[in-house]
């Protein structure tokens, strides 16, 4: 997730009056925050990275690691502890909440952007070799990213399990994104040859195949990543 933010956001990112980024819910050590401020240093020198929990204890066992202004940790949840970031990464935070909880946390971050702010929202293994977030603005949800190390996976749809909250339970017949990665699973089976050399080479050939079919981005397919219009796999009747 950091590498693609670092990819696709860098640009907007450097434009942002103010280069606020939130690392919410960072978790029992603040390791994704420290993490995320060195990758985004390379894009923009003077980001700061604030680091949110809602557990007084983490934001406690945190603070040795603290740098400010270019990291930081405070208690804090959804309502972005009124920051006003330009960027807030939310990774494994709303798989624990309902479907309709967590429409309620996009709708109360977005309002806490910044102006021209975004969020990058979803989920990932333990290892982080498979995941998918969605990326948003102050208007919505814009894109779907899917990600994984093509060698640690059968199929596509392997990713279903990763999906974010907002569509884990649309993975069903009759809905948009299971129509995806059942149409991502038979551009993978039609591109078994290429297998030869290498599954990072399928990926790369499915993710082309796609192009035909659905409004997808896969200039990081070698990444193994594939990101598809929001609008294209949104659950149905939003």
């Amino acid at each position: 997730m950091d590498n693609w933010i670092v990819a696709r956001l860098a640009t907007r990112l450097r434009a942002a009056p103010d280069p606020l980024v939130v690392d919410l819910g960072y978790g029992a050590t603040p390791i994704t925050a420290i993490e995320l401020a060195a990758r985004l240093q390379s894009v923009r020198a003077d980001v700061r990275v604030l680091g949110l929990e809602i557990d007084a204890d983490r934001v406690a066992a945190a603070l040795p690691a603290a740098d400010p202004p270019r990291l930081d940790f405070v208690r804090g949840g959804f309502e972005l502890a009124h920051a006003r970031p330009f960027l807030v990464r939310a990774a494994n935070v709303l798989r624990q909440y309902d479907e309709a909880s967590a429409a309620d946390a996009w709708l109360t971050m977005r309002m806490g952007l910044a102006p021209g702010g975004m969020i990058v929202e979803g989920t990932c293994d333990e290892t982080g070799r498979r995941g998918s977030w969605v990326l948003l603005d102050e208007t919505g949800p814009v894109t779907v990213t899917f990600a994984c190390r093509a060698s640690d996976i059968e199929r596509p749809s392997d990713l279903a399990e990763r999906l974010p909250k907002a569509l884990i339970h649309r993975n069903v017949p009759g809905e948009r994104v299971h129509t995806f990665l059942r149409d991502f699973d038979a551009a993978w089976d039609a591109a078994a040859p290429v297998s030869a050399f290498g599954p990072r080479q399928r990926w790369i050939a499915a993710s082309r195949s796609m192009t035909t079919r659905w409004p997808v981005t896969i200039d990081r397919a070698r990444h193994g990543e594939i990101t598809v219009s929001w609008s294209a796999v949104a659950p149905i009747g939003q």
